[in-house]
Order: structure tokens, then C-alpha cells, then sequence
């Protein structure tokens, strides 16, 4: 096998279809693959900017027929590359279970749904969801890096915003029981969902104003309900601004220096700030 990959990288072997297909598709390392994807983000932004135009009233009774066109269009060519992804992938059902594998799929099932359903065509803005590859392409590593860190804080800081809610779905059932029999059917709070509705609006301060209790009992709960909204909706910020700022300090712990090993380096730092020797590469966590 290894004498077998040394022809084929020296020009001894000519690569298979196949094999220059997964080069171009998947070879973000490439001139030919950076182009593909480059490429491809321009018609995954055209195509969701038709998907735009399609919405506006006027633009599509004038240009109906053209959108329609364009749309199956680059449908059909993002089906065909699909498809193209699962033939040249070395592993075609780690491709097809896999995060752009999915967005892949889900960018191109709406037109075909739309022939059963009409409307959900629009749902081809999840078109914009492979964009995400411009990170790829482009090696922007240190991105990926402060995405991953997002994402470690938000699952570290799971249980706690899961109690949070928790606390807040008790207090809208008990705030929203109270108005409905406070307020009534008479003042709008025909029901203990209803009024729970306006329980939830209340207490995150959107206040469309659609419910608004009538009595003096009614308006002393509304108010106890705004304060408190404004006492705890604060608090899921809190909790992710701690389980970032961890996250961050376990990082700068991890880079340690070779030579005199020192740790709590910043994650960008090339040299230790103590002695001044290169530091070790930054691992990404993934």
C-alpha cells in the first residue's frame, strides 16, 4: 500500500474519477478545491438571495417564473454535488450522518417538498448554514477554536441554565394561575395557558400589550411579575460569562513551556512570557 501511494502521488498511477472527484469536493488543501468551495459559496448566497426575492410580493408576480427557474436550478446542482460528496467519500455514510452532511441534505429537500407543500421552498435558507465552510476553506483555524470554546462553556453550563428555566417555568404557571383568577375571562385571561402566555411576556419585558390586567390586584401581581423579570434575566448571561471565563483559564493552563513550565499562557502567546522560549503548539479541542 505505501509503494502504491508513492506512485500515485509521483504521476506513476493515474487517479481514478473517483479519486479526483474526493480531491476537488473534499480537498480544501488544494487550488482546485479552495476554488470548488469558493465557487460554491457564491451560488449558496445567490441561490438564498432568490430565495429572498421570491418572498417579496411584487418581485415575484413580475419575475415569478425566473426565480422559479433559478431556484430548480441551483437545486439540481447542489443535488448533483450531493450526490457527487457520497460517491467520492471514502466513508459515504460518515459523510451523510455528519453535521454538513445534514445541512447538505436539508439545503435541497425543501424545493422537492414544495411540489407536495407550496411555501416550503423558503426553507431553503438553511442554504446559508453551508456558508459555515468558509471556515474551512479559508484555514481559519482561530475561529474554530473560539467556536469550540462557545460551545465546551454552553454544554459545561447545561444544568445550571436547565435549573434556571426550570425555576422560571415554575414562576410563569404561578404568576399566570394567579391572573386567571385575579383577572378573569372578562379582562382577556380566558384560560391558564392565556394567561401563562401573558406571564412569559411579561417577565422577559416584551410587553406586546395584546393582554393587560384590569384590576388593581391585577396590575400589584404584573408589577411583582416585571420586577422579577427584571431581576433574573440577567442570570443565563451570568451563567455562560463564568463557564467562558473557565474554559478560557483552563485553556492558558494547558500551554505549559517546555523548559522552565510555566503555565497560564494566553491562548495566542508564541513565547513564555517567564523565559521567552517558542511555546508548544496550540492544540485545538475539538
Amino acid at each position: 500500500m505505501p509503494v502504491l501511494n508513492f506512485i500515485k502521488v509521483h504521476g506513476m498511477v493515474k487517479p481514478s474519477f473517483r479519486e479526483k472527484t474526493y480531491r476537488v469536493i473534499f480537498g480544501t488543501d488544494t487550488a482546485a478545491g479552495q476554488r470548488f468551495d469558493i465557487a460554491l459559496i457564491y451560488f449558496i448566497l445567490l441561490s438564498v438571495l432568490a430565495v429572498v426575492l421570491s418572498s417579496i410580493g411584487s418581485l415575484q408576480a413580475q419575475y415569478g417564473a425566473w426565480l422559479f427557474k433559478i431556484e430548480w436550478a441551483f437545486t439540481l446542482l447542489f443535488s448533483m454535488e450531493y450526490l457527487l460528496r457520497i460517491y467520492s467519500s471514502p466513508k459515504p455514510l460518515r459523510y451523510i450522518f455528519s453535521f454538513y452532511g445534514l445541512v447538505d441534505l436539508l439545503s435541497i429537500i425543501p424545493t422537492y417538498v414544495a411540489l407536495l407543500f407550496p411555501g416550503a421552498n423558503y426553507w431553503l435558507v438553511v442554504r446559508l448554514l453551508r456558508v459555515l465552510r468558509i471556515f474551512r476553506v479559508f484555514k481559519l483555524v482561530r475561529y474554530l477554536s473560539e467556536a469550540n470554546l462557545l460551545l465546551r462553556s454552553m454544554y459545561a453550563a447545561r444544568r445550571k441554565v436547565l435549573v434556571f428555566f426550570t425555576v422560571v417555568l415554575v414562576l410563569c404557571v404561578i404568576f399566570g394561575s394567579l391572573m386567571f383568577l385575579v383577572e378573569g375571562p372578562d379582562n382577556g385571561f380566558s384560560s391558564i395557558p392565556r394567561s401563562i402566555y401573558w406571564t412569559i411576556v411579561t417577565i422577559t419585558t416584551v410587553g406586546y400589550g395584546d393582554i393587560t390586567p384590569q384590576t388593581v390586584i391585577g396590575q400589584i401581581i404584573a408589577t411583582m411579575a416585571m420586577l422579577t423579570g427584571y431581576s433574573i434575566i440577567a442570570i443565563p448571561t451570568g451563567i455562560f460569562t463564568a463557564e467562558i471565563a473557565r474554559e478560557m483559564i483552563t485553556e492558558s493552563n494547558n500551554r505549559q513551556c517546555n523548559v522552565c513550565n510555566r503555565i497560564g499562557h494566553h491562548a495566542e502567546a508564541e513565547y513564555c512570557f517567564q523565559c521567552g522560549v517558542t511555546l508548544p503548539v496550540r492544540m485545538i479541542k475539538t
